[in-house]
């Protein structure tokens, strides 16, 4: 589709790269460790005129307790941290680990919605589920991250994106740039670092920061629409009524399926018993997160989704 409007917006000077928001969700944290093994940042532009502002990549070690235990998180999930609410409630007696850290890197690449916050944070994650490249973000208007997004769609890798947008604040800590957005790579375990994974996920950040070098130099970008999933709903796993225990697992023939559909009557859950549970909505979804380790305690076996175009504005 053709957009004739031309949105101009300020170049972006200081980016962040974030590994191991999650403890044991392994490719982002060596990835970042690698690149802070180089005195000036292995992927910082170089100053190409005098009169230019260089590109400012900062390298941040998220949650460096967990890293140490190699677990998700000490006390609370840091992922969740970065709401207003949190970010300046109360500090009087025992406050969880992840939120005097969600603090730390407030006050290190935000304020959160203020001025002087970085122009973007990718925050680096993995995922059990088989989700290959995919990039999530929380603003369905957000042009610099669209734009982003369709420039890694040339990349080699199979990419998805994900949006999850929602009337309530983002709790994330992508949230605390101007612009932001996580990207999610798997199959991998946690605690398990795979090189397929984490050099995808090393193109994709590349990728990205080619980017922001084409943006600043003043590179006019063509409006068109790129294709996107948007968040429905959450789906539990079966439970007792009683125990709350789970009682099946996800279907064989939807494991390792995300981004594919799920149709009506499509096998959705087979009971520790052997019977098989079928979807029962109406219209087909597309599951993603897709039996996600660390849902488990969240209560959520899959989230399903719609595919929808987003129009991309020209901008410069």
């Amino acid at each position: 589709m053709e957009v004739d409007e031309v949105v101009c917006l300020p170049r972006l000077s200081r980016v962040a790269v974030c590994g191991g928001t999650h403890g044991n969700e392994l490719s982002g944290v060596y990835l970042v460790r690698e690149l802070l093994k180089v005195k000036k940042g292995v992927m910082e532009k170089e100053e190409e005129q005098e009169e230019e502002e260089p590109l400012s990549v900062l390298k941040v070690l998220s949650n460096p307790r967990a890293m140490q235990q190699c677990r998700r998180y000490v006390d609370t999930d840091l992922n969740r941290c970065f709401t207003h609410a949190t970010l300046n409630g109360l500090t009087s007696g025992t406050v969880p680990y992840e939120m005097i850290r969600s603090r730390e890197l407030n006050a290190m690449l935000g304020p959160k919605g203020r001025s002087g916050a970085v122009d973007l944070v990718c925050d680096l994650h993995n995922t059990t589920a088989n989700m290959g490249l995919c990039l999530i973000a929380y603003s369905d208007c957000d042009w610099i991250c669209l734009h982003i997004f369709r420039h890694l769609q040339y990349s080699p890798f199979t990419l998805y994106i994900h949006f999850e947008v929602s009337n309530k604040e983002s709790y994330s800590l992508d949230s605390v740039g101007k612009h932001g957005f996580a990207m999610e790579i798997g199959p991998q375990p946690h605690g398990v670092a795979r090189s397929t994974v984490y050099t995808a996920m090393k193109a994709g950040v590349q990728h990205m920061l080619d980017w922001v070098c084409f943006f600043n130099s003043g590179t006019l970008f063509e409006g068109e629409s790129v294709d996107v999933f948007t968040m429905i709903k959450h789906i539990d796993y079966p439970r007792d009524s009683e125990t709350r225990n789970i009682t099946a697992a996800v279907h064989p023939h939807l494991q390792d399926r995300d981004f594919c559909p799920l149709h009506p009557e499509d096998p959705l859950f087979q009971t520790f018993s052997g019977e098989t549970l079928r979807y029962k909505g109406n219209e087909p979804l597309y599951p993603f997160f897709i039996n996600e380790c660390a849902y488990y305690e969240k209560g959520i076996a899959l989230n399903s989704q719609l595919t929808t175009p987003a129009i991309l504005f020209r901008i410069c």
